[in-house]
């Protein structure tokens, strides 16, 4: 029996070793780098980040710089 196909391979296309090494190494990266991911900021603004879209809001007052 085949070892199941890894994360994002073609169904039902034949893997080269390569390919499906490729791909292992692949998912592993994805998974260290979800892992490593920042926790969430402690009394930071709510909703998109405001750097990326211009806007700060304090106390109501959205204020564009």
């Amino acid at each position: 029996m085949e070892d199941p196909a890894p994360p994002n391979a073609a169904p039902g296309k034949p893997l080269t070793p390569a390919a499906r090494r490729a791909l292992e190494e692949a998912a592993a990266r994805h998974a260290e780098a979800q892992a490593a991911q920042a926790p969430a900021e402690d009394g930071g603004p709510a909703g998109p980040e405001p750097t990326r879209f211009g806007d700060w809001e304090r106390k109501g007052i959205a204020v564009d710089f």
